[in-house]
Protein backbone atom coordinates (compact mmCIF):
# COMPACT_ATOMS: atom_id res chain seq x y z
CA UNK A 1 0.00 0.00 0.00
CA UNK A 2 2.77 2.45 0.95
CA UNK A 3 4.60 1.62 -2.27
CA UNK A 4 1.54 2.57 -4.35
CA UNK A 5 1.09 5.76 -2.30
CA UNK A 6 4.74 6.70 -2.85
CA UNK A 7 4.46 6.06 -6.59
CA UNK A 8 1.45 8.36 -6.81
CA UNK A 9 3.13 11.02 -4.66
CA UNK A 10 6.33 11.04 -6.74
CA UNK A 11 4.62 11.03 -10.14
CA UNK A 12 2.08 13.64 -9.04
CA UNK A 13 4.83 15.91 -7.71
CA UNK A 14 6.95 15.48 -10.83
CA UNK A 15 4.11 16.54 -13.12
CA UNK A 16 2.54 19.29 -11.03
CA UNK A 17 5.72 21.15 -10.08
CA UNK A 18 6.49 21.86 -13.75
CA UNK A 19 5.40 25.47 -14.23
CA UNK A 20 2.33 25.62 -16.43
CA UNK A 21 -0.80 27.70 -16.93
CA UNK A 22 -2.42 26.67 -13.65
CA UNK A 23 0.69 27.30 -11.55
CA UNK A 24 1.30 30.66 -13.23
CA UNK A 25 -2.26 31.76 -12.46
CA UNK A 26 -1.98 30.67 -8.82
CA UNK A 27 1.39 32.40 -8.50
CA UNK A 28 -0.14 35.66 -9.76
CA UNK A 29 -3.07 35.34 -7.34
CA UNK A 30 -0.69 34.67 -4.46
CA UNK A 31 1.38 37.74 -5.27
CA UNK A 32 -1.83 39.79 -5.36
CA UNK A 33 -3.02 38.08 -2.16
CA UNK A 34 -6.35 37.88 -3.93
CA UNK A 35 -8.32 34.76 -2.92
CA UNK A 36 -5.11 32.76 -3.29
CA UNK A 37 -6.08 30.08 -0.76
CA UNK A 38 -9.48 29.65 -2.42
CA UNK A 39 -7.72 29.32 -5.79
CA UNK A 40 -5.33 26.73 -4.31
CA UNK A 41 -8.30 24.80 -2.90
CA UNK A 42 -10.11 24.76 -6.26
CA UNK A 43 -6.93 23.66 -8.07
CA UNK A 44 -6.36 20.86 -5.56
CA UNK A 45 -10.00 19.76 -5.69
CA UNK A 46 -9.99 19.66 -9.51
CA UNK A 47 -6.77 17.64 -9.46
CA UNK A 48 -8.24 15.22 -6.92
CA UNK A 49 -11.37 14.67 -9.03
CA UNK A 50 -9.38 14.24 -12.25
CA UNK A 51 -6.80 11.91 -10.68
CA UNK A 52 -9.51 9.69 -9.19
CA UNK A 53 -11.50 9.74 -12.43
CA UNK A 54 -8.39 8.74 -14.38
CA UNK A 55 -7.34 5.99 -12.00
CA UNK A 56 -10.84 4.54 -11.87
CA UNK A 57 -11.71 4.57 -15.58
CA UNK A 58 -11.83 7.96 -17.36
CA UNK A 59 -8.31 7.51 -18.78
CA UNK A 60 -9.58 4.69 -21.01
CA UNK A 61 -12.53 6.80 -22.24
CA UNK A 62 -10.35 9.79 -23.14
CA UNK A 63 -7.76 7.63 -24.87
CA UNK A 64 -10.50 6.27 -27.14
CA UNK A 65 -12.17 9.63 -27.89
CA UNK A 66 -10.16 11.89 -30.22
CA UNK A 67 -13.18 14.23 -30.42
CA UNK A 68 -13.09 15.05 -26.70
CA UNK A 69 -9.34 15.70 -26.82
CA UNK A 70 -9.78 17.87 -29.92
CA UNK A 71 -12.47 20.00 -28.27
CA UNK A 72 -10.27 20.43 -25.20
CA UNK A 73 -7.30 21.30 -27.42
CA UNK A 74 -8.98 24.10 -29.40
CA UNK A 75 -10.91 25.49 -26.46
CA UNK A 76 -7.77 25.50 -24.36
CA UNK A 77 -5.71 27.19 -27.09
CA UNK A 78 -8.28 29.98 -27.42
CA UNK A 79 -8.53 30.62 -23.69
CA UNK A 80 -4.79 30.45 -23.00
CA UNK A 81 -4.11 32.75 -25.95
CA UNK A 82 -6.60 35.30 -24.61
CA UNK A 83 -5.14 35.08 -21.10
CA UNK A 84 -1.60 35.48 -22.46
CA UNK A 85 -2.57 38.63 -24.38
CA UNK A 86 -4.12 40.10 -21.20
CA UNK A 87 -0.89 39.45 -19.27
CA UNK A 88 1.13 41.03 -22.09
CA UNK A 89 -1.07 44.14 -22.00
CA UNK A 90 -0.53 44.44 -18.24
CA UNK A 91 3.24 44.06 -18.71
CA UNK A 92 3.28 46.97 -21.18
CA UNK A 93 1.72 49.30 -18.59
CA UNK A 94 2.90 48.04 -15.18
CA UNK A 95 1.57 49.94 -12.18
CA UNK A 96 2.42 47.66 -9.29
CA UNK A 97 -0.25 45.85 -7.37
CA UNK A 98 -0.90 48.67 -4.94
CA UNK A 99 -2.29 50.70 -7.87
CA UNK A 100 -3.97 47.82 -9.65
CA UNK A 101 -7.63 48.82 -9.24
CA UNK A 102 -8.70 46.44 -11.97
CA UNK A 103 -7.10 43.53 -10.12
CA UNK A 104 -8.60 44.42 -6.73
CA UNK A 105 -12.07 44.88 -8.21
CA UNK A 106 -12.47 41.23 -9.16
CA UNK A 107 -15.02 39.29 -7.16
CA UNK A 108 -14.51 35.87 -5.63
CA UNK A 109 -16.93 34.41 -8.19
CA UNK A 110 -15.00 35.83 -11.16
CA UNK A 111 -11.66 34.59 -9.77
CA UNK A 112 -13.16 31.13 -9.19
CA UNK A 113 -14.45 31.06 -12.79
CA UNK A 114 -10.99 32.03 -14.06
CA UNK A 115 -9.44 29.30 -11.91
CA UNK A 116 -11.80 26.68 -13.33
CA UNK A 117 -11.11 27.92 -16.87
CA UNK A 118 -7.30 27.84 -16.44
CA UNK A 119 -7.59 24.36 -14.94
CA UNK A 120 -10.23 22.66 -17.06
CA UNK A 121 -9.73 24.34 -20.45
CA UNK A 122 -6.07 23.31 -20.60
CA UNK A 123 -5.80 19.95 -22.42
CA UNK A 124 -2.51 19.23 -20.66
CA UNK A 125 -4.44 18.67 -17.43
CA UNK A 126 -6.27 15.78 -19.10
CA UNK A 127 -3.16 14.39 -20.76
CA UNK A 128 -1.08 14.54 -17.57
CA UNK A 129 -3.56 14.12 -14.74
CA UNK A 130 -6.15 11.83 -16.30
CA UNK A 131 -4.30 9.87 -18.98
CA UNK A 132 -0.77 9.57 -17.57
CA UNK A 133 -1.43 9.47 -13.83
CA UNK A 134 -4.72 7.63 -14.34
CA UNK A 135 -3.43 4.91 -16.65
CA UNK A 136 -0.42 4.21 -14.40
CA UNK A 137 -2.64 4.24 -11.32
CA UNK A 138 -4.96 1.64 -12.77
CA UNK A 139 -2.00 -0.76 -12.92
CA UNK A 140 -1.05 -0.35 -9.25
CA UNK A 141 -1.70 -3.09 -6.70
CA UNK A 142 -3.46 -0.45 -4.55
CA UNK A 143 -4.97 2.15 -6.93
CA UNK A 144 -6.69 3.96 -4.07
CA UNK A 145 -3.41 4.53 -2.23
CA UNK A 146 -1.77 5.63 -5.49
CA UNK A 147 -4.54 8.19 -6.12
CA UNK A 148 -4.19 9.44 -2.54
CA UNK A 149 -0.46 9.92 -3.07
CA UNK A 150 -0.99 11.96 -6.26
CA UNK A 151 -3.69 14.06 -4.56
CA UNK A 152 -1.37 14.67 -1.56
CA UNK A 153 1.27 16.04 -3.93
CA UNK A 154 -1.29 18.43 -5.47
CA UNK A 155 -2.54 19.73 -2.12
CA UNK A 156 0.98 20.26 -0.79
CA UNK A 157 2.19 22.02 -3.93
CA UNK A 158 -0.79 24.32 -4.52
CA UNK A 159 -1.05 25.55 -0.94
CA UNK A 160 2.74 25.87 -0.67
CA UNK A 161 2.84 27.95 -3.86
CA UNK A 162 -0.02 30.17 -2.65
CA UNK A 163 1.65 30.78 0.74
CA UNK A 164 5.10 31.34 -0.78
CA UNK A 165 3.84 33.84 -3.35
CA UNK A 166 1.84 35.75 -0.71
CA UNK A 167 4.85 35.82 1.60
CA UNK A 168 7.07 37.25 -1.17
CA UNK A 169 4.32 39.61 -2.31
CA UNK A 170 5.87 42.87 -0.91
CA UNK A 171 8.93 42.29 -3.12
CA UNK A 172 7.24 40.66 -6.12
CA UNK A 173 4.48 43.28 -6.32
CA UNK A 174 6.81 46.14 -7.35
CA UNK A 175 6.01 47.52 -10.83
CA UNK A 176 9.32 46.41 -12.39
CA UNK A 177 9.19 42.92 -10.92
CA UNK A 178 5.48 42.58 -11.75
CA UNK A 179 6.25 43.49 -15.36
CA UNK A 180 8.64 40.52 -15.60
CA UNK A 181 6.10 38.24 -13.91
CA UNK A 182 3.43 39.27 -16.42
CA UNK A 183 5.87 38.88 -19.32
CA UNK A 184 6.72 35.39 -18.10
CA UNK A 185 3.06 34.48 -17.73
CA UNK A 186 2.28 35.87 -21.20
CA UNK A 187 5.16 33.95 -22.78
CA UNK A 188 4.10 30.73 -21.07
CA UNK A 189 0.41 31.01 -21.94
CA UNK A 190 1.05 31.99 -25.57
CA UNK A 191 3.67 29.25 -25.99
CA UNK A 192 1.28 26.61 -24.67
CA UNK A 193 -1.54 27.97 -26.87
CA UNK A 194 0.71 27.96 -29.96
CA UNK A 195 1.84 24.41 -29.17
CA UNK A 196 -1.79 23.29 -28.99
CA UNK A 197 -2.62 24.94 -32.33
CA UNK A 198 0.39 23.39 -34.11
CA UNK A 199 -0.11 19.97 -32.54
CA UNK A 200 -0.91 17.32 -35.13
Amino acid sequence: MFHSYLNGLMLGAGLIIAIGAQNAFLLAQGVRREYHFQVAAVCALCDAVLVCAGVFGLAVLLAESPLLLSVARWGGAAFLGWYGVQALRRALRPAGLENGKEERARSLASVMMMTLAVTLLNPHVYLDTVLLIGSLGAQQTEPGAYALGAVSASITWFFGLAMGAAWLSPWLARPTVWRFIDLGIAAMMLTIAAGLVMQQ
